[in-house]
């Protein structure tokens, strides 16, 4: 993998950037859609491309769960059986791990843990990470790491950062040369010394990109932005920076501003099959009887497949009668809106208008809040 930082801004941290990878090249700032076990819910990978997304997240902890990575690496790599020939990016599977508190016990060496699936015990390490996503084929890996609840006590946080550099440690080690880029993952709850203490270990070992983890996590969005500053100073400014399960595309827009280059998050896509739709105008409750007559595309100002297509009234009543349809055509355009929101970015980052951008996106995004609250 290659970053290049093809423009920077002169009025924030946001910069334009480009991705290369054995599977093609992503233009940063960039989105990318969560197809957890090797699929984005309620559409194709067809539909991905059409859309213009340009990498997707697989997950480890569920891929290895089910259907299992030997066997994905023996029907030739996750690209393959899945139908996708764009970039991967594999989340290591900490944060998975994280969220079954009571089904885990943490130590030097990883996590056993039950399924979620079948109640089966498993051993999670560093090592076992690493060699699921090698033999899933990733073009970008995690290291594996452990993620703090929120709120928890420096303390607990601060032996969770130590752990989490010597896991970084022992999964640089296993990465072999012709691989998939390896990002290291800044942990340090919601305390800017340990995020800096844990970046600056992290970049002592060196990795291809740096993300920050363990946010998003009930944390509110003045304090997620805090820690990406106080971590940012720490990282080196040649590489890709993620910022790991987050969020609105007002968490984009802050984010970006910071020097982010990187997102993926479940919002759009589980959002569309709750109902709630984003648009340029704010955020649409589809089920709103409001919309049962309305004639009007859900976005005059989208060009994806479902503004093109439908009225607002058709998508109320696929939604409201649980036609399956709905979730396809709804994820469509979220996704889109995802997409499209990076774009404008870039375009505002190269143009140098990133902050009047910032402030037509939240002029923009209140019409639409007091009808439809």
């Amino acid at each position: 993998m290659r970053f290049s930082i093809q423009y920077r801004s002169r009025e924030c941290q946001g910069r334009i950037g480009c991705l290369e990878t054995a599977h093609g090249k992503i233009e940063t700032p960039v989105f990318m859609p969560v197809g957890t076990q090797a699929s984005v819910k309620a559409i194709s990978p067809e539909e991905l491309e059409e859309l213009g997304a340009e990498i997707i997240l697989a997950n480890t902890y569920h891929l290895y769960l089910r259907p299992g990575h030997d066997l994905i690496g023996r029907l030739g790599g996750l690209h393959r059986f899945m139908h996708w020939n764009r970039p991967i990016l594999t989340d290591s599977g900490g944060f998975q791990v994280y969220s079954l508190a009571r089904l885990r016990t943490v130590s030097s060496d990883g996590v056993v843990f039950q399924s979620h699936i079948d109640g089966s015990r498993h051993f999670l390490g560093p090592e076992k990470a690493m060699g699921i996503q090698q033999a899933l084929g990733s073009d970008i890996m995690m290291t594996f790491d452990e993620c703090v609840p929120f709120p928890a006590g420096y303390d607990d946080v601060l032996v969770a950062v130590k752990r989490t550099t010597r896991w970084a440690e022992r999964c640089a080690t296993r990465k072999g040369p012709g691989e998939g880029a390896l990002f290291g993952i800044v942990q340090g709850g919601m305390y800017p010394d340990l995020r800096a203490m844990s970046a600056r270990e992290l970049v002592a070992i060196g990795f291809d990109g740096y993300a920050l983890g363990g946010l998003s996590v009930g944390e509110d969005a003045e304090t997620r932005l805090a820690v990406i500053q106080a971590a940012r100073p720490f990282l080196p400014e040649e590489k890709p920076l993620y910022l790991m399960g987050v969020g609105t595309p007002a968490d984009l827009v802050e984010a970006v501003c910071l020097g982010v280059d990187m997102f993926d998050c479940v919002m759009p896509t589980r959002n569309a099959r709750n109902g709630t739709l984003f648009t340029s105008v704010g955020r649409v409750a589809i089920k709103n009887a409001r919309y049962a007559g309305d004639d009007r595309p859900l976005d005059p100002n989208c060009s994806c497949y479902t503004c093109r297509h439908y009225s607002r009234a058709y998508l109320r009543h696929l939604f409201m009668a649980r036609e399956l349809l709905a979730y396809r055509l709804n994820t469509i355009h979220n996704l889109a809106y995802y997409i499209d929101l990076m774009r404008a970015i870039r375009k505002a980052i190269e143009t140098e208008q990133m902050l009047s951008f910032r402030t037509w996106f939240y002029q923009s995004q209140e019409i639409n809040q007091k009808e439809d609250a």
